[in-house]
């Protein structure tokens, strides 16, 4: 094991610590390494669902849009498989717990997650976009309502928007689809204050979620890591740790509540 894989130190946990406290305005970005920690399987890579079974059709929302009825049949069929049993059971990690507590203690602005699994608002997070959506949630493609899946009817399909009659369809981000505006338009207001993201379990390659934060670089903020490997942005960023967010975070927490402690006294 090289140095750089080791797990984070003490030393390097209150360095990040401090400069967490002594940022203006700390927002984090997630991603599917938080979700595979709570025991849902990835997408990509080995072991990933999409690596066993195939990738989705890459015009899933033109499909969508072409037959809504038979797009809703398909999802419905779905409910029992490798994908959603996982997501149907699985709970936060002290990792979402921890971003909460960042939350509460004043530390942390805003989560950007790229995961559509729940576990951030199972968790408590407030100040929260879900940039692919959210898979408990059913979306009016017109005027942007979110539902509960459970407070709308599927004995017709496709369903109609209780409140503008609009074409609902799951809340997750198909392929194709554009990111919804109201999200969009949250993770640039957040991401423009920002001087320092908190970036865990994703190597943020993905976008448009990964181009905020590296905006918050370019203008010359912090990015502090949090992931198991090296991934494609260690290099830039100004502090990686070592180590999977359910272990890492809480242990981050620990350090910014010793060292207000410490300023206190």
């Amino acid at each position: 094991m090289t140095k750089r894989d080791e797990k984070a130190s003490d030393k390097e946990i209150r360095e990040a610590a401090k400069t967490i406290l002594a940022a203006r305005y700390p927002i984090a970005l997630t991603g599917a390494g938080m979700s595979v920690e709570s025991g849902i399987p990835p997408f990509r890579g080995p072991g990933g669902l999409w690596t066993k079974y195939g990738e989705p059709p890459m015009n899933g929302f033109q499909r969508f849009m072409a037959d809504p009825k038979k797009a809703w049949e398909e999802r419905l069929s779905k409910r029992n498989d490798e994908l959603y049993k996982p997501l149907s059971v699985a709970k936060p990690n002290p990792g979402h717990l921890a971003l909460v507590e960042l939350e509460q203690l004043g530390v942390l602005r805003f989560v950007i997650t790229q995961n559509v699994d729940d576990l951030h608002r199972q968790a408590g997070q407030k100040a929260l976009a879900e940039i692919h959506g959210n898979w408990t949630l059913i979306r009016c493609l017109d005027c942007r309502t979110r539902f509960h899946g459970d407070a709308i009817s599927l004995e017709q399909l496709p369903p109609a928007c209780p409140r503008c009659e609009g074409l609902l369809k799951s809340d997750t981000v198909s392929f194709g689809e554009p990111i919804p505006i109201d999200v969009l338009n949250m993770c640039a207001e957040h991401s423009a204050k920002s001087d320092l993201v908190i970036v865990a379990g994703t190597s943020a390659t993905v976008y448009p979620a990964a181009g905020f934060a590296l905006e918050v670089k370019q203008r010359g903020g912090t990015l502090i890591e949090v992931n198991l490997y090296e991934s494609e942005i260690t290099q830039i960023c100004d502090l990686s740790l070592r180590g999977g967010s359910a272990e890492v975070l809480p242990r981050l927490v620990k350090a910014v509540t010793e060292i207000r402690r410490e300023s206190l006294s």
